[in-house]
């Protein structure tokens, strides 16, 4: 990790819009009082909240960088992207984001029908009033189950009926890793791989896979993420600039549905290299000029 890291930023963060349990404006409001002078606003499958958050981190000084986060199709692992500087709408990664959030809609219903016969006191409506009525998402059944005395916690939630493998759970669609990085590009943003020891890869096929993923045009990866030790963090960055990958960062804040995490600092210890915002702003596709 740079010896220098100036100021503070975080580049992964999730509102009411997706399955955060804040506003978008509390995000960027949480973001100031860390002290962070960027912030990105990620959430999954859309950019609803972005025009609220931008009008927040104006009047807060604060630099807000527009932002989604995607699930691809991936095994054996999840590959999810973060796409930074694409419209709040317009433009072809937004259709893909439409089909997407109908498709959970659908995958949602489809989950409160199978909790439903499993006995449980879920209902749809119930879950759709616990995000807020957008963004519905896994954390808000989860948050009912706690609430009904279900369960004890949103984690026990996930462990015994949410999480892939349990009898609650309903796969969501995905889109190849490919068609994101080129929707993104052709939206004038660039593609960031999150997370990405959650690939479920050893060192060696993560690097080979990274690699494979720079020739698309990925921008660059998440080395600095909220839940990583020093160590991992140190060597995914060197493996990042080895590859020449741009190392990004963020929290992955969530609210009261990942507690563990909080802004700008992820379980306490985060700091991301504010280089990461210019790199990234750099990797923008030129402006079509016509």
């Amino acid at each position: 990790m740079p010896d220098t890291l100036g100021r503070v930023i975080d580049l992964h963060s999730h509102s009411t819009f997706s399955d955060g349990s804040e506003s978008p404006e509390r995000v960027v409001e949480l973001a100031a009082s860390a002290g962070c002078t960027a912030v990105a606003l990620t959430d999954h499958d859309g950019t609803g909240g972005l025009e609220r958050a931008t009008a927040r981190a104006r009047q807060l000084g604060i630099h807000l960088i527009s932002g989604c986060e995607v699930s691809c199709a991936y095994s054996p692992g999840t590959m999810h992207v973060l796409c930074y500087h694409v419209p709040a709408s317009g433009g072809p990664l937004q259709e893909e984001l439409a089909r997407l959030r109908n498709d959970r809609e659908r995958r949602n219903e489809t989950m409160a029908r199978k909790l439903a016969d499993l006995g449980l006191p879920v209902t749809y409506e119930e879950v759709v009033a616990e995000a807020g009525g957008v963004g519905v998402g896994r954390p808000h059944f989860a948050a009912v189950l706690v609430r009904k005395g279900v369960v004890s916690s949103v984690q026990e939630a996930f462990d015994s009926y949410l999480a892939k493998g349990t009898p609650g759970y309903v796969s969501k669609a995905r889109i190849e890793v490919e068609t994101v990085v080129d929707l993104a590009r052709r939206s004038g943003g660039v593609a960031v791989l999150a997370h990405p020891l959650s690939l479920g890869l050893e060192r060696q096929s993560l690097a080979a896979e990274l690699q494979r993923l720079a020739e698309l045009g990925l921008a660059g990866v998440e080395c600095y993420y909220g839940r990583y030790d020093p160590e991992t963090r140190a060597e995914l960055a060197a493996l990042a600039s080895r590859l020449g990958l741009v190392a990004t960062g963020g929290s992955d804040f969530h609210g009261t549905y990942k507690p563990d995490l909080s802004m700008g600092t992820g379980t306490g210890d985060l700091t991301v290299p504010d280089t990461a915002v210019e790199e990234l702003a750099a990797r923008r596709p030129p402006a079509d000029p016509g």
